[in-house]
């Protein structure tokens, strides 16, 4: 099992946000904006899940998952909470979070589901944060030119997406789930993640005004498609995912572990 530790983010984020904070790129800042209003909704479903989880764990088998699921279950609600205070900004700059509700709608959908669907959903998507995490500590494209405080607030969440990204996978897999249903669920939330995601950023996108701007686009087909863009660096590792034989531990978390190891000044342990 994986010691996770419990950090507090020391930013300002009682400071405004600049409207375009991604290096005054209109189309980056929308989608990262989008990402954000999904997280402390998904962040609570994830908190459950797993703790549903133990519980269903034989009483014998749960101590060896224990001190994990309660780093995860830590750690996730410091994401939340952070992005919480993040989402209030954006709610001031008169944008309006679409995501949430369908992501709460879908949630309450799965209440009479078993405790492992909720954790393949939750390891399903955990792998996207994941592959999304090595992106952003390993290429410049996606915050280049982006406040120092938010562009901190971004890798350090990543990096702690890349610690805990095993923690609900072992979990469904402790608890007897199959591969079938665990690819299938994958493909289920990769459809609902791209499409929430893009709906949401074309929304901000058009809240924020920069719908008809030529420029926005471009960045958006240099980000979704270039060649440093999120489909060529993510298409393999989301594939990966479908392999009988995958276990998160095979992505390499080398650029988290490095990340937080040379930026100890911007956290502290809880």
């Amino acid at each position: 099992m994986t010691e996770l530790v419990v950090r507090r983010l020391l930013i300002d984020l009682e400071a405004p946000l600049a409207r375009h904070w991604n290096g005054g790129d209109a189309f980056r800042t929308a989608f990262f904006n989008a990402l954000s209003m999904s997280f402390p909704s998904g962040e609570q479903f994830f908190i459950d899940s797993v703790r549903a989880g133990i519980r269903a764990l034989p009483a014998d088998r749960r101590a060896a998952f224990e001190a994990e699921a309660k780093g995860f279950i830590g750690q996730e609600a410091t994401h939340r909470r952070i992005h919480a205070l993040f989402n209030n900004h954006l709610a001031r700059q008169g944008l309006i979070n679409h995501w949430e509700p369908r992501a709460l709608a879908r949630i309450r959908q799965l209440d009479s589901a078993e405790v492992r669907t909720h954790l393949a959903v939750t390891a399903a998507t955990e792998h996207f944060t994941a592959i999304l995490a090595e992106y952003l500590l390993t290429s410049d494209t996606p915050l280049r030119g982006a406040e120092q405080r938010l562009a901190t607030m971004w890798r350090w969440h990543a990096s702690e997406e890349s610690e805990h990204r095993s923690t609900a996978f072992d979990l469904y897999r402790a608890l007897d789930g199959n591969e079938y249903w665990r690819a299938r669920v994958f493909k289920a939330v990769t459809w609902i993640f791209i499409t929430d995601a893009l709906r949401q950023t074309l929304h901000n996108l058009w809240r924020d005004g920069s719908w008809w701007r030529p420029s926005t686009w471009v960045s958006g087909v240099r980000l979704l498609f270039g060649r440093d863009g999120l489909v060529r660096r993510l298409r393999g590792p989301w594939k990966a995912y479908l392999r009988e034989d995958f276990h998160p531990s095979q992505q390499d978390d080398r650029p988290a572990l490095d990340w937080l190891r040379d930026n100890t000044q911007v956290w502290r342990p809880v």
